[in-house]
Order: structure tokens, then C-alpha cells, then sequence
């Protein structure tokens, strides 16, 4: 995700930010005001943000003060201005706990605000920081432009205050929430890394007056969403001003492809990623610790794979492990000039990619604008977003967050960075509500009543799709490596190799057996939908849709248009031919054609299925099974 979100506590917490992140994640010397200290460190002040702001005599992009960011995050929740009222109380003859209370916005509280961390995709930052000084400008604009969508979208479909014994009512915030922003500029390893702090007061003022303070926990729920919508609007308005385009990355084998500009080579993001590195290394001694710690009597303490929570703890623990000390800060003009200096010399990246990397990027998204064409469908994007939720939630239970969270990502796939109509992630999430997603809502409260918290499953089970993968199983031999390639024996381990080099088994991850499910999903509603005489765009959806690999061959040079093109791993259905068969045919008999498409995807999951069963036979780790995939059929009820 590129949206993180950490509660903000009065105390000890409050003076950690009020400290450190307020003055770029530096080290505020003692007695140093807070603008002298950002103007040291190189970074901007924090500024006012927010539709709740008017009510507190504030304005947008007002500058944060000290005695404001104290009141309402340090002294649990009082007026940003709450001295001058306590004072002109006082020197209006009120009693000290009169104008204590006329100061304060509502009960006090202990948590304060939420502080959300908004950073765009590694290769949207690597242009900003590698670019010239127009195009830091444009990234810069695209990105404050949408975190302030995400903090207007908290505000109307997200935040909501509760009051009444136990919290039973519940009321969205009329007047808005109110935030500060403070922007940084890089990571604690010292590389480029553009990221702005939000922090959020839970304080917000019901329709009768009176403050109330905002449920966090609708705010955690709501983060994959908040990070979804923050990456889909970014790379739209980043792709748009400057004439680039996304493309899917797969940076982990079986885990979801992330949106990254095109044509920015990967080898900068592994240049910017020596802080993963140090973590991942680490992950890996803890996972082997995990998986091979016994007790007393020599039984295994915990499972012998590692589970998603497990990793999930594990990521956290060597996190902390791998902390460095914070940099000292320097300003933005410097610090660019070290990065383009960094990355000639150590990214091993030519020279001319570096300085020209806006170049490189235009002329890949010129070739992607050529072969695919940004069509969304309604109906089909409904059949991804419900297939994948379902097979990726435990028990195939979820609510609409995690459908609206999943079309973001799906449109953010589809369209390449282009814009998209208002309100499209809605009409998808309806039409996967409506046609694929049962209620099965049991409510034990009033807050099971409310539309963001039903519980859905979909129409079909979980015996109707794709046979999932085993569980990985530890083999007689746990001192072999897995093979590196396919045909040759596993190699013992050396004496005193560390740990972090052992082959760690893990629990399936689902997200493939998804991507199939939706795939199977399709092919029935095309069938079905065909024989009604309702024609979808299947081929155009498909293809946006479609993994980089899977996508038709660039076109042959001219002199060579009278050669058979060659056959190969990469090659895929001619859609050039394709569009004019369709040209020349019925809606339905073009629908026909895409079945052969629709099964050289599937086939294409069986084929690497199957490649990882034969590499893994020798290993720790036994990843899929061979029965039943290519015939698998998903019916709906």
C-alpha cells in the first residue's frame, strides 16, 4: 500500500511528532522553534488542510504554529486557538474553568488524530527526484491534488462520529474533518522518497454543535481503499501532464501486480531499495527461526510454514531490527543533485536512461497507447472484482469496502493512467453487488444495519472454483536448497551458511488462483449472456486488462510484413485481426472469438502452474496441484 496510517496519542506519541516529523523526520534541537528548524532541515512548513477548518477560524493552506498543533494533537483535543480564548475569557472576568472549557472542543480524549503517510509509486517519486525542475513541479501538484481527494472522500463516505450510549448513533461530520500536512522528502536510508504526513484530528462537530470525535476504527478499515484511490488519481494526473503511462510489475511471484510508469527501468527502484534489502534479509533469519523453533520436549512451537499473519509480525519485527539512525536532513536542491549522482554511478543504469528518463518513459507509453485500448465494462470489471475478493478473503466473506477497494485497483490496471469518469468505482462496486454478491448480513447491532458493514459472500462456492494449491510441506531433507533450475538435483547446504539463506516455506499466497477465478467467471457469463443476445466487450476488456506478457508482439519493421511472424512464449492472439473480423461480423460472432483468448490465459496460469510443480519436487515446498485446473468451471447459481 502507499497509504499507511498510525494513531496519534496525547503524551509521549504527540511529542515524538511534534519533535521529529514535524521538521522532515530530523532531530528538532531543544528550544528551536518549529519553522526555524524546518527552514534547517530544507523542508516546507506544515499547512492547514481540510473542510472543517472554517468553523476553528482557520483557512487552507494556512500555516501550522506550534500553539495550534500543541492544542488540538498535545492537550487531547482543545481548539487550535485555545489559548487566546481561555485568555480573553479570563480578562472578561470568567472563572478559570470557564474559559478552560470554552476552549475545549467536546470531552477529552487520548487518542488525538491519525497520521496518515501518503507516498506515491517508487517509480512516480524516481521521476520527481531524477527529472528537471518542471516536472518535480507537476508531481508535486499531482500529488497534493490527491491527497486532497482521499481526505475529501474520508470526509463524505468514511468519517463518522459516534455518540449515544456505546456509540450507538453514528453521524457523518457536516462541516468536515480538519488535518495538517507536512511533506518529506526522503527515506531514513537517505534515498528519494516523496511523502507527506497527514495528520488527522478525530475531533469534528455534529449538526446540533456539539464535537464528537471520529471512530478510528472505520478509519484503519478503510486504508486499502484510501490507498487505491490516492494510486489510481495520482498516476492518472502524473500520466496525463506529462504524456506517460502505467504498466503492471509483478515485484513478488504470486502476489498482485503493482502500477508503475513504464519505461523507468526497475533497476532504480532496486537502487533506492537498500533499507528492503537490510529487512528482507532479516525476514528471512526470522522465518527460518520460525519454522525450525521447537520446545522443551523437541516439538515444533509453531507451524511448519509461515503464515501471511506470521510474515506480516515477522516484516514488523525485522523492521524494527534494521531501524537506522535518522539522516540529517539537507534541502531539496542538494539532495537531487546527490541522488542524480548516486544513480549514475551505483543504480548501474546507463547514463543517458538517468538523464533523459522522462524520454524513455514517453516513448514506452506511446507504445502502450498503441496496443491497448482503455475500455471498462461495467459487467466485467463487476466479474474481476467479485472473483478476486472472494477467493482472497478467508471464507469468502466480505464487505463493500474491500469491492470498492479491488475496482479501484482493477480500473488503475485497465485504464494505464488515464482518467476515468467520477463515480465509476461505485458503479462497478453496485453492478458486483447486485448480480454476483449474496447479503448474508446476520446483525447483532445497528452497525451490522449500515450499508458499509454488510456481509456479502458471492453466488457460486468455494468447490466451484479452481482446486487451490496444497500447503507447502517439509520435506525428509530440510538441508537442500530447491533447485535453480528445473533439471537439476537440489544442492546441500555449506556448512555455516547463514540462515536467511534457507529456502523458508510459506502458506499459498491466493491472488493467482484469483486472476484465474475471474478469467472462468467471464467465460460463463459470456455464455450465458451470448444466448440472452446481450453482447459485452470482452476482446477491448480483455486486452486492457491482459498481463504486459500477454499482449500481441510489436509490429514488424516494413521490410519484413511479407514474413511469417515466429511463434513463441510471449506471443498472443493477433488483435489487429481480431478488431477487423469483429469489423466484419455480428456483435455475437465477434464475442465468440475471445473463448480462444479467454483459454490462452488460462492455459497460460496451467503452464506455469506446472513449472513450478517440477521445480519444486526436489525442494521444501510444494506449491500447486495438477488435477483439475485446465478443466475447472465455474458456475453461478
Amino acid at each position: 500500500m502507499t497509504v499507511d496510517i498510525e494513531v496519534v496519542r496525547a503524551g509521549q506519541m504527540y511529542r515524538y511528532y511534534f519533535r521529529e516529523t514535524v521538521v522532515g523526520d530530523g532531530r528538532r534541537p531543544a528550544r528551536t522553534p518549529p519553522r526555524v528548524a524546518q527552514e534547517q532541515a530544507g523542508v516546507p512548513a506544515g499547512r492547514w488542510m481540510g473542510r472543517g477548518l472554517a468553523v476553528l477560524g482557520l483557512a487552507p493552506g494556512e500555516e501550522v504554529t506550534e500553539a495550534q498543533l500543541r492544542n488540538l494533537f498535545g492537550e487531547r483535543g482543545r481548539h487550535p486557538y485555545a489559548d487566546r480564548i481561555e485568555a480573553d475569557l479570563l480578562a472578561q472576568g470568567a472563572s478559570p474553568k470557564q474559559a478552560y472549557r470554552a476552549g475545549a472542543l467536546g470531552r477529552r480524549v487520548t487518542v488525538t488524530g491519525v497520521d496518515f503517510v501518503f507516498r506515491p509509486q517508487p517509480t512516480i517519486y524516481l521521476l520527481w527526484a531524477l527529472g528537471d525542475e518542471e516536472t518535480r513541479l507537476v508531481i508535486e501538484a499531482a500529488h497534493e491534488r490527491a491527497v486532497v481527494r482521499v481526505l475529501e472522500w474520508i470526509e463524505d463516505e468514511v468519517a463518522v462520529i459516534r455518540y449515544g450510549k456505546d456509540g450507538v448513533y453514528r453521524v457523518r461530520p457536516p462541516g468536515g474533518l480538519v488535518a495538517a500536512r507536512f511533506r518529506h522528502y526522503q527515506a531514513r536510508s537517505g534515498m528519494p522518497l516523496l511523502h507527506d504526513h497527514v495528520l488527522l484530528s478525530v475531533k469534528g462537530q455534529r449538526l446540533d454543535g456539539k464535537w464528537g470525535s471520529v471512530h478510528t476504527l472505520a478509519l484503519h478499515e478503510n486504508t486499502v481503499a484510501a490507498s487505491a484511490l490516492y494510486n489510481e488519481l495520482v498516476a492518472a494526473e502524473v500520466c496525463e501532464a506529462l504524456g506517460v503511462a502505467t504498466e503492471p510489475r509483478t515485484v513478488t511471484p504470486g502476489r498482485r501486480p503493482v502500477m508503475e510508469i513504464a519505461g523507468v527501468p526497475h533497476e532504480l527502484i532496486r537502487w533506492t531499495a537498500r533499507r528492503s534489502d537490510q529487512i528482507a534479509a532479516c525476514l528471512a533469519e526470522l522465518e527460518h527461526e520460525y519454522v525450525t523453533a521447537v520446545d522443551d520436549d523437541g516439538e515444533p512451537r509453531f507451524l511448519p510454514v509461515v503464515s501471511e499473519r506470521a510474515r506480516a509480525r515477522l516484516n514488523q519485527m525485522a523492521a524494527r531490527r534494521t531501524r537506522p539512525a535518522k539522516r540529517t536532513a539537507r534541502p531539496l536542491a542538494q539532495l537531487r543533485a546527490w541522488w542524480k549522482a548516486s544513480a549514475i554511478l551505483t543504480s548501474g543504469v546507463p547514463v543517458d536512461v538517468i538523464t533523459s528518463l522522462l524520454e524513455h518513459a514517453r516513448a514506452a507509453a506511446a507504445a502502450i497507447r498503441a496496443r491497448v485500448a482503455a475500455v471498462v465494462d461495467i459487467a466485467l470489471a463487476a466479474v474481476d472484482v467479485a472473483a478476486t475478493v472472494f477467493v482472497m478473503n478467508d471464507g469468502g466473506r466480505f464487505h463493500r469496502r474491500h469491492l470498492l477497494a479491488e475496482a479501484r485497483r482493477h480500473l488503475a490496471l485497465v485504464l494505464r493512467g488515464r482518467r476515468r469518469d467520477p463515480g465509476l468505482d461505485d458503479q462497478i462496486v453496485a453492478a458486483a453487488i447486485s448480480t454476483h454478491c449474496l447479503d448474508i448480513t446476520e446483525p447483532t447491532s445497528v452497525r451490522g444495519l449500515e450499508a458499509g458493514y454488510r456481509l456479502y459472500t458471492a453466488r457460486w462456492s468455494l468447490s466451484d472454483l479452481p482446486a487451490r494449491r496444497r500447503p507447502p510441506t517439509l520435506t525428509t531433507a530440510p538441508d537442500r536448497h530447491p533447485p535453480t533450475d528445473p533439471g537439476e538435483p537440489a544442492e546441500l547446504q555449506a556448512p555455516g551458511q547463514a540462515a536467511g539463506e534457507w529456502e523458508i516455506p510459506r502458506t499459498p499466497l491466493p491472488y493467482e488462483r484469483a486472476v484465474l477465478a475471474g478469467a472462468v467467471v467471464r467465460e460463463k457469463l459470456r455464455t450465458t449472456t451470448a444466448a440472452r443476445g446481450r453482447a459485452y466487450d470482452v476482446v477491448a476488456h480483455q486486452q486492457a486488462a491482459m498481463p504486459e506478457q500477454l499482449l500481441p508482439p510489436a509490429a514488424a519493421a516494413p521490410e519484413h510484413e511479407d514474413q511469417e511472424p515466429e511463434a513463441g512464449p510471449r506471443e498472443a492472439i493477433d488483435m489487429t485481426a481480431l478488431r477487423a473480423l469483429r469489423e466484419s461480423r455480428t456483435d455475437v460472432e465477434a464475442l465468440d472469438l475471445t473463448a480462444g483468448q479467454l483459454r490462452h490465459l488460462q492455459d497460460a496460469f496451467t503452464r506455469a502452474a506446472d513449472s513450478r510443480a517440477r521445480a519444486d519436487r526436489h525442494a521444501a515446498i510444494s506449491r500447486f496441484g495438477d488435477s483439475g485446473v485446465r478443466g475447472s468451471r465455474l458456475w453461478m447459481c
